[in-house]
């Protein structure tokens, strides 16, 4: 049944397949290849397989008096969620990891759902999100830019302890390797007393009661590059530079779109970009009593939308998921074989150690919270255990 189950899902997949031109070219989809006259389904199902979020309406008032719904604003973050959330299937489930309608799932495909359901205790959820912009200077039910939304989950990934995600967003187009093992490399209790205070928050923090224990290794990396690849419109300088990104194992797509209309971009085929769109209004959907998600209207079942790389914002941001620190390095080596061996304008810098002109690298503990109201981070009641036990490690 479950074969006849996946035959069916391949049949109303196919539906859609006219949409893609008949080409000998090869579609990247989030660092995997695939080829359209070989295996049409098979390249499908890796797309509707990604975690699609929209806008919702009818979901608790943000802040307890703000909207009910997203829809007109919420793009952006709706795309910074889908990022992150690719992030999380690859660090739980794996890249190859594939969805099917009506197949059971394992119990971490819920719970991370559950991260990003529209509800105030939810870690990612568009409360959280909205609120935690205020800080950035966003009203809410303002648009964000793709910065924004990497500074907001930056901050709300310290409130996370079975994620556990070190999120790195980039400064200046320049990537600080330097920086990012300062910031992913968690050492045991018994390291040097140098070091040890710089990583008592980053401890606290990041330790996970449940499943992960102590990080004392390598936390999993996100790591975000916003760009500027223009002025008005994007130089085509950059265009094979931006299309190598998807190509890398280590890809999570990147965010950005038209102004005031964001996209998730997950992958290309030529010279046209493919994405999926948040702009769909869908009914709020909460967890059952038994801490399952109907998954539905979560995962696009319909061929994904392409439009042509020289259409794209200027301002966009690259996403990137490292598991391991061997993941990271060979993302540096890609980076330096396949972006930087252009000598003309570079997408961005890689660097080895900390620029000495910059302000020195602190690794992030909790965020600053420069709102007013109590309600910023109104969370489950282990987000409220770990702030009072941050306040005694600051004593």
């Amino acid at each position: 049944s479950v074969l006849s189950r996946y035959e069916n899902q391949i049949t109303i997949l196919s539906d859609y397949l006219e949409e893609f031109p008949e080409t000998d070219e090869p579609v990247w989809i989030l660092g995997r290849q695939h080829h359209l006259k070989a295996d049409k389904s098979k390249l499908l199902l890796d797309i509707s397989a990604r975690l699609w979020f929209t806008y919702r309406r009818k979901f608790s008032p943000i802040g307890g008096t703000g909207p009910s719904s997203d829809a007109g604003w919420g793009c952006m973050l709706r795309c910074g969620q889908m990022m992150l959330a690719q992030a999380l299937i690859c660090r739980h489930l794996g890249r190859d990891w594939q969805w099917e309608k009506h197949k059971k799932q394992p119990e971490e495909y819920h719970r991370i759902l559950r991260c990003f359901l529209d509800r105030k205790d939810c870690c990612y959820s568009i409360h959280q999100m909205a609120q935690m912009g205020v800080g950035e200077g966003k009203s809410i039910g303002e648009w964000f830019g793709p910065n924004t939304v990497a500074q907001v989950l930056k901050k709300l990934a310290l409130f996370d302890e079975w994620n556990s995600l070190a999120v790195y967003v980039s400064m200046d187009n320049t990537v600080v390797i330097e920086d990012i093992k300062k910031m992913c490399w968690c050492p045991p209790q018994s390291s040097s007393a140098a070091h040890s205070s710089a990583h008592l928050h980053r401890s606290a923090l990041g330790r996970n009661k449940n499943t992960a224990g102590f990080c004392a290794g390598w936390k999993p990396l996100l790591l975000i590059i916003p760009l500027r690849l223009g002025i008005n419109h994007i130089n085509p300088v950059y265009i094979d530079a931006f299309k190598e990104c998807f190509k890398m194992p280590q890809s999570l797509g990147a965010l950005g779109g038209k102004p005031n209309n964001a996209y998730y971009f997950i992958g290309f085929l030529g010279n046209e970009l493919i994405y999926l769109d948040p702009h769909t209004t869908q009914s709020f959907v909460d967890s059952e009593e038994n801490g399952t998600v109907d998954d539905q209207s979560f995962h696009c079942q319909q061929a994904p939308h392409r439009m042509k790389i020289m259409n794209l914002d200027p301002s966009v941001a690259l996403g990137f998921f490292c598991k391991e620190e061997c993941d990271f390095d060979n993302w540096c080596s890609l980076v330096q074989k396949e972006i930087l061996k252009q000598q003309s304008l570079r997408m961005f810098e890689l660097v080895q150690k900390h620029p000495p002109h910059w302000p020195p690298f602190i690794p992030p503990t909790k965020p600053e919270v420069t709102t007013t109201g109590a309600e910023l981070i109104e969370s489950t009641d282990k987000l409220f255990e770990l702030e009072e036990e941050f306040e005694i490690l600051s004593v």
